[in-house]
């Protein structure tokens, strides 16, 4: 696909859909971790992650006409076999894989037994432009360059701690000094955020990543896993990096969660160099989206 160099580019930005409803699982699967995760959605969770909001979040977002879509994680619940089928037609339904781009979070990754299913289920959206599965891998997209990571691995229960890894670290920093030498746009997506308050859901080596984007720099970082609206800023080569998180795109709001939303990035060259601003839109009264919030980041 050719777009318009000349014209804005704009990237959807979505996140934790935990699509729902929960297949109901086999005895055999309500093993270790999973019989907390499975009270937890039976008594809580299936109360405010409802499939009408993200397929209302969804329909706003198509008709906004993104020129791609990132979606950063935590596309099913428990990792059950049953869950990455009807996860796979979602993703099919949200665009093809040319035009939407996935990473895992830690619920896709929920348990060792189903640890490999991600993958496989959803290899053509995590294929980097070399048409590599693993991690880091390179997609590009008009004037973007999006760095696709994983911090998904199977924790202990009551955990949902993400790592990244020493080869995962050292690949990437030959990733971002080969593309700091390019004139293109790059867009880090990973599910847990570089900064966490709550050690159970941290990424256990943050501090790594964040010195390699002070040394390299990126331009935009987008992330999951907190299931809130969320700008931090974080020190680059040439100034202030912004990352940015989400609410969960099925969730009604509740407790101090907010109800669905995504971002929406028009991203475009001037003479003064990259020009970014980001729209929020969200669920509001009578499952109607609006706008949220509009500002510009760069």
């Amino acid at each position: 696909m050719t777009y318009n160099t000349l014209a804005p580019f704009t990237l959807a930005h979505l996140s934790d859909p935990h699509l729902p409803p929960l297949p109901k699982p086999r005895l055999v699967e309500l093993a270790g971790k999973r019989v907390l995760g499975y009270v937890n959605w039976t008594r809580n969770r299936h109360k405010y992650q409802r499939r009408e909001v993200l397929d209302a979040i969804v329909a706003d977002m198509k008709a906004q006409a993104p020129d791609h879509i990132a979606v950063t994680g935590d596309l099913v619940n428990l990792a059950l076999e049953a869950e990455f089928a009807p996860a796979r037609a979602w993703l099919d339904d949200v665009g093809p894989p040319d035009r939407v781009t996935t990473i895992p979070g830690n619920h896709d990754a929920y348990v060792r037994a189903t640890f490999h299913r991600f993958g496989e289920t959803f290899a053509p959206y995590l294929a980097g432009d070399d048409g590599r599965i693993g991690f880091p891998n390179v997609r590009r997209r008009g004037p973007l360059a999006l760095i696709s990571l994983s911090t998904a691995v199977p924790t202990l229960p009551l955990m949902a701690t993400g790592t990244l890894g020493g080869d995962q670290l050292a690949a990437l920093a030959e990733v971002l000094e080969r593309l700091a030498a390019e004139d293109v746009f790059r867009v880090l997506l990973v599910h847990h955020p570089l900064k966490s308050a709550a050690r159970q859901k941290r990424m256990t080596d943050s501090a790594e990543l964040l010195a390699l984007v002070k040394r390299h720099g990126v331009e935009l970082i987008l992330h999951g896993h907190d299931h809130i609206h969320s700008t931090m800023w974080f020190e680059g080569p040439n100034g202030n990096i912004p990352a940015l998180g989400v609410p969960s795109a099925s969730a009604l709001a509740h407790g101090r969660y907010p109800a669905a939303a995504y971002n929406l990035f028009t991203i475009e060259r001037d003479n003064a160099g990259w020009r970014c601003e980001q729209t929020v839109r969200g669920l509001g009264a009578g499952f109607q989206i609006q706008q949220v919030k509009h500002a510009r980041l760069i």
